[in-house]
């Protein structure tokens, strides 16, 4: 295992409600999830509401064994719901239940001491919809000295607008998204249209950040860095389950190898590798068997190239 890191992962986390029965979710709760099983202490800084969800979500965190010393309590707002529906091919559609418990984070000394001495700092912008939250993330990122600071955007419905996605990548060192995001992020900077890794290239270059990341669906994912160029990786073969959470599980593979220093290709490998393993499976937390990430990286088979990468 490689050697062990603080990642701070600031947001949402909250029921995700399943036709199947309820699920405790949020990407920064399940991107804390996989990098805490990758070996490293992963905190997840968020806020729930003093009723009897905010009581099981604080219960299912420590049952997965999380630190739970960040989890801010809130005695006016409720704790996050999310209803979930499915299609036909297994992707999924949120309804997100706006002025709940996360909301109102607030920047305790301790949580900005925390933000200051952590490697890693992962935010989304669902939790940059409301001022207090906002607030007290900024603060956060002005605390911060860490390696990378990484925006996992998750555009989702009512939680986001221009000036919001700008200022969230001002902030960051690392963008990850998908290539749909990026059709949004390019119409915000006026990028003229190109390939994922065209459009990332300009991207980098109109920002401070050091590295755009795009996941592409089955296409796998590329990502282009301002040390390491432009690099691509195909995508791994799964029978799907649900999508729910495998984004959150390549973010915490790709982060935890760029953290013990692999190369970027590896990084975008083992992504691949874990988002890939929880799109088989139901729900975001379930967990990998032992040798299940190894197995994949040494036996998997891969999928078709992108087209948009000879």
């Amino acid at each position: 295992m490689s050697h062990s890191f603080t990642i701070v992962s600031f947001g949402e986390v909250l029921w995700d409600l399943l036709p199947t029965g309820p699920v405790l979710g949020g990407a920064p709760f399940n991107f804390a999830y996989r990098a805490t099983t990758l070996g490293h202490r992963a905190v997840v800084a968020s806020r729930l509401g003093k009723d009897d969800n905010g009581r099981a979500a604080f219960a299912r965190i420590a049952e997965l064994r999380m630190e739970t010393g960040f989890v801010q309590w809130d005695p006016a707002h409720a704790t996050g719901t999310v209803p979930v529906s499915f299609d036909s091919a297994g992707h999924h559609d949120f309804t997100i239940t706006p002025d709940v418990a996360y909301d109102f984070i607030e920047p305790e000394e301790a949580l900005v001491q925390l933000a200051a001495e952590a490697d890693c700092f992962c935010y989304g912008t669902v939790v940059g919809r409301s001022a207090v939250s906002r607030a007290t993330l900024k603060k956060l990122l002005g605390a911060y000295a860490g390696t990378y600071a990484l925006l996992d955007l998750n555009l989702r419905k009512d939680c986001w607008n221009d000036a919001l996605v700008a200022a969230a990548i001002e902030g960051a060192d690392i963008l990850k998204l998908n290539d749909q995001e990026l059709l949004t992020v390019a119409r915000i900077y006026g990028l003229p249209a190109g390939t994922p890794a065209e459009e990332a290239a300009l991207l980098l270059s109109m920002t401070d950040l050091r590295c755009v990341v795009v996941t592409l669906g089955e296409g796998g994912a590329c990502a282009v860095s301002r040390d390491a160029g432009t690099v691509y990786e195909p995508g791994f073969a799964v029978t799907p389950v649900d999508t729910i959470g495998s984004g959150d599980a390549f973010t915490a593979g790709f982060i935890h190898a760029l953290l013990s220093q692999r190369p970027l290709t590896e990084a975008l490998r083992l992504g691949n590798a874990l988002g890939a393993l929880v799109t088989g499976q139901r729900g975001a937390t379930e967990p990998l068997g032992p040798g299940r990430i190894d197995s994949m990286l040494a036996e998997g088979k891969r999928l078709p190239r992108d087209p948009r990468f000879p």
